[in-house]
């Protein structure tokens, strides 16, 4: 019953992930390929637009791919499944915090998570990019490389390191966001 599957798969990805949305994306790209739920271009699609639209992105993910599946139900028993753990875990842990912090081991896990985070996000926005801009999807596949999407990358890398050299602060996401989208429609066509 795909009601289960959705719940189940999206609980198992909300107790298991580390860091967040950008923690969750390398589990949620496992987990909906392996079920064919959606294809590698429409995955990346909807990380797009989970990306642009308000609220947590995993949560946004978890919505909408439930959605593509399910429907309204769908995308309920995603979401719920993608939330429970973090608010099961965040209530513990608000209640034990203080006396948690000060154990050795508590530091020791929280330190070794760390890393496994960062390396999640890097090896996806990685995976990402070869898969997006370069077209190499898998072992095998010829490299197409799509240039509006490199020439699109290159200018938001640069304007972002203008701004910061520039005015000494960390560009709007939200702006950088608008900026990306323009360009795309201007590159891409409308």
């Amino acid at each position: 019953m795909i009601y289960l599957e959705l719940f189940l798969t999206f609980l198992q990805i909300g107790a298991f992930s580390f860091g967040g949305g950008y923690g969750m994306i390398s589990l949620i790209r496992e987990k909906v390929l392996m079920h064919g739920w959606l294809s590698e271009e429409e995955l990346l699609n909807m990380i797009a637009v989970s990306e642009s639209t308000p609220g947590p992105f995993a949560i946004n993910m978890a919505t909408f791919i439930g959605s593509a599946q399910g429907g309204v139900l769908g995308s309920a028993l995603a979401t719920l499944g993608v939330v429970l753990p973090s608010f099961v875990i965040i209530l513990i842990i608000a209640s034990l915090i203080r006396n948690l912090l000060k154990y050795g081991g508590v530091k020791a896990f929280l330190s070794g998570i760390r890393p496994c985070v960062v390396g999640l996000i890097l090896a996806t926005a990685v995976t990402m990019f070869v898969s997006t801009v370069l077209g190499f999807a898998s072992i095998g596949d010829t490299v197409a490389v799509d240039f509006k999407g490199l020439i699109i990358f290159a200018i938001i890398v640069a304007v972002a390191l203008a701004t910061k050299i520039l005015f000494k602060k960390k560009p709007s996401p939200i702006l950088m966001i608008l900026f990306s989208a323009v360009l795309g429609m201007l590159l891409y066509g409308i």
